[in-house]
């Protein structure tokens, strides 16, 4: 049994010499190794992968999560019927499907250690996510289109699948149909969510990041989407709010009445 720092540096060595060698110097702290693993992660084209690198790769990467500490929605009180507001790392929550805000070509962020959710959620989930989602791309045959959704495995993620919406991106004031295609996107993914037979959902706040969506505005727009799907007898679905800055988690008391 490799214990983490060994399975860190096989995949790490695996990498490189997957590029060809690149003259890289494997740092010698824990802390600068984690993060050259999850930029050549990052960079890594959505081809296949050796079965002995998933599974070295998928024991690393769940006992990562298992260190950042799992919590389960079971644990969690509604601050209002079927609607939750948490607060931490979306990756490390359990819950039938995690919503990422991604890019239109749905292959993750591919800038080395990007602070965005979709290089997070790749990050985490494994290779595996990056080639299922190219396939589903090549399949259907151009970008993905704001407002609309995509489901997937979540790997090795502790929920049991990810939804990828692609956001409004803002360049000025924010208009009426940026808020339509924001409200397309929770539509979107709450109705695929229950088409897979999902009863609980985690939203990250859409567009708010580098697609520079006001929180505010987002917010309202994700709640006033959501109580109406509810509404709609939709009254089985959990729906947790996921927030990670203080900032954001102050909006949604607020809208949410807590």
């Amino acid at each position: 049994m490799m214990t983490q720092a060994q399975r860190r540096l096989y995949l790490i060595e695996a990498l490189l010499k997957e590029r060809g060698g690149d003259g890289l110097q494997i740092p010698c702290s824990e802390a600068e190794q984690a993060g050259l693993l999850r930029a050549l992660l990052n960079v890594r084209p959505p081809i296949p992968a050796g079965r002995e690198f998933l599974q070295v790769q998928d024991e690393y990467l769940q006992e990562l999560i298992r260190g950042l500490g799992v919590t389960d929605i079971d644990a969690l009180a509604p601050v209002r019927d079927g609607i939750y507001l948490w607060q931490g790392d979306i990756t490390t929550l359990k819950v039938d499907a995690i919503v990422n805000a991604a890019n239109s070509a749905l292959l993750g962020c591919f800038h080395p250690l990007h602070g965005c959710i979709d290089n997070i959620i790749h990050s985490r989930s494994g290779v595996q996510l990056r080639l299922y989602c190219r396939e589903l791309m090549d399949a259907q045959g151009h970008e993905e289109p704001t407002g609309s959704a995509k489901i997937t495995p979540a790997f090795n993620l502790p929920c049991k699948y990810i939804l990828h919406t692609v956001g409004p991106v803002i360049h000025g004031p924010v208009s009426e149909r940026d808020c339509a295609l924001l409200a397309s996107c929770y539509r979107s993914c709450l109705k695929l969510a229950a088409e897979n037979g999902c009863r609980s959902i985690a939203f990250c706040c859409i567009s708010t990041g580098e697609f520079r969506f006001p929180g505010e505005r987002a917010a309202e727009t994700a709640v006033r989407t959501v109580r109406d799907f509810l509404r709609g007898g939709r009254g089985g679905m959990r729906v947790v709010f996921d927030v990670f800055k203080d900032k954001d988690f102050s909006i949604y008391k607020k809208l949410l009445g807590v």
